[in-house]
Parts: C-alpha cells; structure tokens; sequence
C-alpha cells in the first residue's frame, strides 16, 4: 500500500465532473460521454500536464446543472488517458480511477466547477486476524463462481481477481465490475474507508447473485430441449417469471386477484359465475405466451363486462311520453295509442315480459324513428341491429370458443353497449334476412323473440343462459311475406301506412325543413322559407312513395342551393313557391294528373290499383285487339298468378259476350294482347282481376274509361268481386295519382271505414261492387266512341 501511494500525486484542487448514474472505483477504467456545456468547457481548458479531474456522481440523475449541494460529497481524482469527438459534438473521454477524494470547498462554478479536495485512505483493520483473511478469500471465490455463470463477465475476470493481494483494490475491482449492484449501492461502497464493512456487503451480494445465476442456470437447463425459434419469447417470459419469484420481486398473481375481484362484483348468475372462476382457475395455470391464454383472457372479459343484473331505473310517463310520440311523429294514431298501452301496463306492472313487437310498413315512414321515441320516452338505451343480408346463424347466437377470434352473437353485443339488459333493441330488416349453408339466422331468432324462452338464452360463445326476459325487442319490415311464419307467429304486428299528401306537408313542416335548415346552416324563414303551395306542388311532382324520405331529399337540396348563394355573399331571403320549385329541382319527374287522363282516352285501357312494399301506385292495363286467330298474348313482367287472372278475365268475357253486344265468337278470328306498362318491374298478384276484365270490355266494345276512374279487386269465374288487402295504400296512391272515383270490392267497406279517415277520403267517391257486372257499369262510359272521337284524342 505504501509503494501505490508513494506514486499517487498530491491534490488540493480539481476540476470536478459530475456524472449520472455511474460511479468511478480507484483503479478502474472507465468511458463517459460528457455533452453538458460546462463539462465541454471543463475538458476544453484542461493542460497538457494536468490531465486530472474529480469524478463526482449527482445524487439525482434528472438535474442537467447541478449545484455543489446536488452532488455526493466523496468522489474519484481520475486520470484522463483520451479523449474522442463524437458526431453531435459530444466527446467520449476514457478515465482511470486514481484515488478516493472529498469535496472539501467549491472555489468555483462558473463556468464549471473547482473544489479544493482532500485525498482518502482506505482504512485497514488494527488486527488482520483469521476471519478478516476468511472473509477476503470468500469474496475472491464468490467473484470467480459470478465470472463463471455469468454470461456477461469476461472470464479474464477471474484470472485479475486471483492476482489481486490488497483488500482495498479486491474491494474496488469487484465493486466496479459486479454489474447487479446499483448506482446507490456502489456510492456507498466508495464512501466506505472501514474495509471490513464493504467486504461483508459485498459478501452477502455476491452470495445473492450465485444463487439467482445457479437458478437461472437450472431453469435454463430445464427448458432448453424445449425451445425453438418460435418458443423463444415463451422462454424469456418464464426465465424472468422464475426469476422474479426466487427474488421475490413479482407478484405474477396480481392480474389473476384483479379478475377474480371483477368477476365478484360482477353479480353474475350462479351458473355464469362458477364458469367465470372455473375458467379463471384455468387461466392462472397458463403462460401469457400459450395459444389459449388470450382465448380465455378475453372470454372472461366478456363475461365481467357484461349487464347481468343492472336496469334502468323504472320511469313511465303516460303523459310524458304521449308528448315525446307525438312530438317526434306526426300521425300513426294507431301505433301510438298500442306504445301508450305498452306502457300503461308497465306501469301498473314493472316486472312483465316485454312484448315483441313488429313495426311493418314502407320505407320512410318512420319505423326505425318509433323505437327511438319509445325509448326516450321510457329513460332508456337505444341499440339498433340491421338484420339486412344476414345469412349466418353465429351472427345472432354466436361462435364456439373453438374457432380462432370466436366472438358472442350481435344480441349480446348490444346488451354489452347498452351497459344494461333492459334496453330498446330494434331488429331492423327482418324480412331481408337470408339463409345459406352457414345457417339459418331466422330459426335462432325464435328463443331470443319468445317472451317463453328467452329468460334462458344461451349464446354460443359465453355457454352460459342470459336473461333477456326484460329487453323490448321491436323488429321491422316492408313486407311480411319473406318472414317464416314460426318467426312471425312471435311477434305482434302494428302495420305503419303510407302518409297523405296533408300529412307529408305537415311532417316537412314541422320535422323535415327544421332539421335540414339546421344541417346546412340556413336560417328559417330568414333565409329560407317553403310556402304551402311549394311543398304540394315538391310532394307531387317529384316525389313518389309512401314515406317522407325523397321530401326530405329535396329539401335538403333546396337548401344546398341557398347555401351557396349565401356563401358566395348573396343577403336576399329565398321564398321557394310551386312556380319556382323547378329552378332548384328540374322538371317534374311525374305527371300522374296528366298521365291518366291522356293514357284513358283510348279504348282498351283501365287503371287499377297495386300494393308495393313502397306504398301503394296506380297499374295501367292495356288490351289490343287484332286479326288473327284465337293467340291469347300477356307481357309487362307479370307473374303466374297475374297470368291466370288475366286468362280468367277473357273467360268470364267470352262467356258474357252477349250481355255486351259483343260476338259470341269473337276469339276465333282475333288475337287478343294484354300488357301492363313498366315492363321491367316484376308484377304479381290477383287484385287486379277487375282492371283486366274492364280493359279487355273497353277494347271489345270501344267504350273508353270514365275519367279518373281507378279500381281493384280480385275477380271469380262465376263473376264475383273478392276483397283484397293494401285498401289504404291503394287509396292514398289514387289519390295522388288524381283519381276522383274508386271501384273496391264491398267486402272491403269495413277496412275503408277503420284505416282512412274523412281527411283522407276528402274528394274523392268510393264504389263498393260484389259483381263484375257493377265495375263495368261504374267503369265504362255508356257508348262506344266514335272512330273520329279516338282519333282526336
């Protein structure tokens, strides 16, 4: 010790140079990135023969201008042997620990720091007695066993600790280059000048680290024939969780306490809970890297996030939700009077079964709009599942666990984003859904639309029964006749008419112009006024349907047209009326005022009636006859039953020739054409029987259509009028058609009086047959017209 010190130079002042994270041991060779301004200053003013500095750690690594009281009072005098520019301008400086020093008083700190310094001596025992040298030789040979299982630390290592004879350079080699001791640990070690302390400490930390490589060692040596290149993340993650738990420094339980807490306060049902802890017990026996560990992860997920026992808080409001209804609908008095008695009955009973309820009805009459309103009305979530194009059952039941990212059907989805299990829930589309080879999805929608059955819906992917006893399911459609009867059997239809021409101005008025003023940023009427005319002459001309949804698409184009004048500067208020209407639309797209008198000029036509899951339209039927020889020739697209009620209204005909003063044997020397109009529309269905039997009369006799005259009806062999459905829609499209006079079957009469009100029927006269021979009196002008009359026309 004495030869080393009789070498080490005398210090009393340094430059000091702190550093992070890292401490320097005399003797030890070290690299540090200096970057800090006044470190760059500190080395740029450095002599050639002073090449010394004091290396002092910070006591926090985040200062970036540290002050003497922010750095450890004792430090390293170090010797610099190089230093290296690097790219970004810092410099890397290679230092040799020379000797302990203590900062005594800092001289200076701008523009870096100056301290005077007082050298220090390591502190040897009075009495070097056995067990200091016991203890010197333990620490040596843990040292070796670390180099040895190691696969960091150079074995040359083990050759410099064995020719080490000083206890001090044994203690500041060691220190130096055991990487498991910390920054905080290793300042410590420096600051001890009693030998003994530090070689106990490091005693014990090297007998800690020889037991975490030996465990390290076997568990490698226990998983090594079984990795491969994929297992590889597998085998990092289960070294480091055996590590953690022989260090104690993991609590790999943490995740698994997490869910089971979850799944407790979840207030599942029995059976789901059990599942849940079942799977749950699974789970903590699986590395996160096995195939089934997210499978079961995420399936627990499911199974905690859900609603099992969480509703809303009861709240009905006849009076309250009568003005949401009627607020948000105008009209469908029928439909609303059935939702107000839903809710009285909730009322007076909270805990009955909702009831499945089946909105049916043209497109844009507001079905989808209905179930938003109930659910304001009652206070509750709103979820919507389109049923349009599905074809596999999974979507509504779900997946089996089985298959690779299995998910729960769409009902349980929408509990999920509901967040509680009575909510609304719309099935829109139920007459679109198809069927293939995946499934049938109608059929697994007959447990979850049956009040019966549903309390114990099991879906496929959670295996577990979920109450769906308390969500009010309402379906819609256009039509009924794609929807399987076991499925409809289910199901409480409330049928959703078309709108009249009075009740399509009032919903623009109050709804349609309000919104979409709003949507473009126009202000109304300031800016932007429909007079009444504007809006019958907008609803007759270009639009044709049952709803309000091509009303409310010309408005919005109306408004887009003042939006961009008012955008381009324009200040004057815009007043659309019935005249110009056509600057912002075009021309008229349809003329059916003008269209039906002009097309029943000519003998051989008549207007009937038809259903479509549009609304109801007005049909042409046209008959020709020509020389020929008994061809009996039917076009337009028309269907088989349509084909026979055209064969049945040439019978009936030929056999009440007489009666017309028609030949009897007509048919033998003519062919007869019959053609419905819009070829390329698919026509279907026997309500038309009437208009064929009236047309082929009309072309027969040359006895043209009384004006504005429609009908409908199914006709008999016999010469009986039947009834038919669609009165309403059928009606409605008459009168926009501009019929004034309406032939329907006298069976009907009952569902005229119930469907269409005095409003509805104003100007317009209704004839009620029970024969063939009735439609043609009521149908046909009395004479035949003369050849010059028709050719006028």
């Amino acid at each position: 010790m004495t030869s080393k010190q009789a070498k080490t130079p005398e210090f009393s002042e340094l430059a000091i140079l702190p550093v992070r994270d890292m401490v320097l041991f005399p003797n030890a060779l070290l690299s540090l990135t200096v970057g800090r301004e006044s470190s760059l200053k500190l080395l740029a003013e450095l002599k050639d023969e002073e090449k010394f500095v004091g290396v002092v750690a910070q006591r926090d690594a985040r200062l970036d201008n540290p002050q003497p009281i922010d750095l450890h009072r004792i430090g390293t005098a170090a010797l610099i042997h190089k230093i290296i520019r690097l790219p970004n301008q810092s410099l890397l400086v290679f230092v040799e620990g020379v000797q302990r020093i203590a900062l005594e008083q800092v001289i200076q700190q701008d523009p870096y720091l100056r301290a005077r310094v007082r050298p220090l001596q390591d502190v040897l025992p009075a009495e070097r007695g056995a067990d200091f040298e016991a203890l010197v030789r333990s620490v040596t040979a843990l040292f070796q066993q670390v180099v040895q299982l190691s696969p960091t630390l150079s074995d040359d290592l083990q050759t410099v600790v064995m020719n080490i004879n000083d206890p001090s350079r044994l203690t500041d080699f060691i220190a130096a280059n055991l990487p498991s001791l910390s920054s905080t640990e290793k300042q410590e070690l420096l600051e001890s000048l009693e030998l003994r302390a530090p070689l106990e400490r490091l005693n014990r930390q090297l007998g800690r680290e020889v037991e975490v490589l030996q465990i390290g060692s076997r568990i490698q040596s226990e998983v090594q024939d079984q990795v491969t290149q994929s297992q590889r993340e597998f085998y990092l993650r289960e070294q480091m969780k055996a590590i953690q738990k022989e260090l104690g420094e993991g609590d790999e339980q943490q995740e698994i306490e997490e869910l089971r807490k979850k799944i407790e306060a979840a207030d599942m049902t029995e059976e789901a809970r059990k599942e849940a802890l079942r799977e749950l017990s699974r789970l903590s026996k699986m590395s996160p890297a096995a195939a089934d560990y997210h499978v079961a992860r995420t399936y627990l997920d499911w199974l905690v996030v859900l609603p099992w026992n969480k509703v809303s808080e009861l709240k009905v409001d006849l009076r309250k939700a009568k003005e949401f209804l009627d607020a948000d609908h105008y009209g469908l008095e029928k439909v609303k009077e059935r939702i107000l008695d839903y809710l009285a009955v909730l009322q007076l009973k909270p805990h009955m079964k909702g009831p499945i309820l089946c909105f049916v009805g043209p497109p844009g009459v507001g079905k989808t709009s209905l179930g938003k309103s109930i659910a304001r009305a009652l206070d509750r979530k709103f979820v919507r599942l389109s049923l349009g194009g599905i074809r596999d059952e999974a979507e509504i039941r779900g997946h089996r666990r089985t298959y690779i990212g299995a998910l729960p059907g769409q009902i349980i989805q929408g509990i999920r984003r509901a967040e509680t299990r009575d909510p609304i829930f719309m099935l829109d589309e139920v007459d679109k859904i198809g069927r293939d080879f995946r499934g049938d999805p109608s059929s697994a929608l007959l447990e979850v639309l049956d009040p019966e059955q549903n309390a114990q819906f099991r879906d496929n992917y959670l295996d577990v029964q979920f109450d769906l006893s308390k969500v009010l399911f309402i379906c819609t459609a256009n039509v009924l006749d794609t929807i399987p009867p076991p499925l409809l059997d289910r199901m409480e239809v409330l049928e959703l008419q078309g709108y009249t021409e009075e009740e399509k101005i009032e919903i623009a008025i109050r709804h349609l112009i309000p919104k979409q003023t709003e949507e473009h940023g126009v202000k109304c009427p300031e800016q932007l006024e429909f007079t009444q005319e504007s809006l019958q002459h907008l609803i007759r001309h270009y639009t044709h349907e049952a709803g309000v949804r091509n009303v409310e698409r010309a408005v919005a184009t109306v408004c887009r047209k003042q939006a961009r004048k008012i955008a381009e500067g324009s200040r004057e208020s815009l007043v659309v009326g019935a005249k110009n209407l056509r600057d912002f639309l075009g021309i008229p797209r349809f003329r059916l005022e003008t269209e039906l008198v002009e097309r029943t000029r000519q003998p051989g036509v008549a207007v009937g009636l038809a259903w479509t899951p549009a609304g109801g339209d007005v049909l042409f039927v046209e008959a020709n006859v020509v020389k020929g020889s008994k061809e009996f020739t039917m076009t337009g697209h028309v269907g088989q039953v349509m084909q026979e009620s055209m064969q049945a209204a040439l019978a009936w005909v030929r056999a009440h020739a007489a009666e017309y003063g028609i030949e009897e044997n007509f048919f033998q020397s003519n062919d007869i054409h019959m053609h419905v109009p819009a070829g390329a529309i698919p026509k279907d269905g026997p309500s038309a029987g009437v208009t064929m039997v009236t047309a082929l009369v009309s072309a027969l006799t040359r006895r043209r259509l009384r004006e504005c005259v429609a009908m409908t009806g199914e006709i008999t062999l016999s010469g009986q009028v039947l009834p038919v459905g669609g009165i309403k829609e059928k009606v409605l499209a008459a009168k926009r058609a501009g019929v004034r006079e309406i032939i329907l079957p006298a069976e009907n009469e009952p569902n005229v009086h119930e469907d269409l009100n005095r409003e509805m029927l104003n100007g317009l006269a209704l004839h009620y047959v029970k024969s063939i021979r009735e439609v043609v009196d009521h149908s046909l002008e009395k004479h035949a017209a003369s050849a010059e009359t028709i050719k006028a026309a």
